[in-house]
């Protein structure tokens, strides 16, 4: 079963070896029986490995490594978004569009990243360094908009602050995550109003 003409590239796959033991000790949290359970770490870790996506090889390896039918491995990454079915580039770009961003202006970076890195939605960029999608709430609503770029969330964007982090991953540096706009957590945007300090303190 191939999914993506890419898959050709890919004949072979196992786990290198320090992999190899993320493996067994995923496995081994779970009890006796259940060590099925483990395949959605055993599919991260494998898609890691990748470069970012799951070649069939992957898949079928997963099944074998967990004494899994392969059908139900490949249900598991095909059902759950965070993993990705074809070639993405070196910073996978999600870009939230549920209400609470767009409401506070996730198109504006929509169009500053397909800009800015050359992609059309759910393309990846010639030089492979950026694929853009849109997804749903990535669950960091009161810092909206947000975007995360792999493993990191950008919260509190402008489409400047945006320009500024995709030109820097451009460069190959890492720009700072969380809010770009220096807020703390999900503290107001205009600064604390109450609990402004401890209590006894004078």
């Amino acid at each position: 079963m191939n999914l993506h003409p890419a898959n050709a590239e890919w004949t072979e796959f196992e786990f290198s070896a320090e992999n190899l033991e993320k493996a067994k000790g995923y496995v081994a949290r779970y009890p006796e029986g259940r060590q099925q359970s483990a395949v959605m770490p055993l599919l991260d870790l494998a898609q890691r490995q990748c470069g970012g996506w799951l070649p069939n090889v992957a898949v079928e390896y997963v099944a074998s490594f967990l004494g899994m039918p392969k059908i139900r491995v490949l249900e598991v990454a095909t059902f759950y978004s965070m993993y990705n079915q074809a070639p993405v580039g070196k910073n996978f770009v999600q870009l939230c569009r549920t209400t609470p961003c767009w409401l506070r202006g996730s198109n504006a970076l929509r169009d500053t990243c397909l800009r800015e890195t050359g992609c059309e939605l759910g393309g990846t960029s010639a030089d492979g360094l950026f694929t853009v999608v849109e997804v749903e709430c990535l669950g960091a609503c009161c810092n909206a908009p947000m975007v995360q770029i792999n493993d990191d969330f950008y919260e509190d964007l402008t489409p400047e602050s945006f320009a500024n982090v995709l030109q820097a991953l451009k460069r190959g540096e890492q720009p700072k995550t969380g809010s770009q706009a220096g807020r703390v957590g999900s503290e107001p945007v205009g600064g604390l109003t109450s609990l402004t300090q401890l209590e006894g303190a004078d």
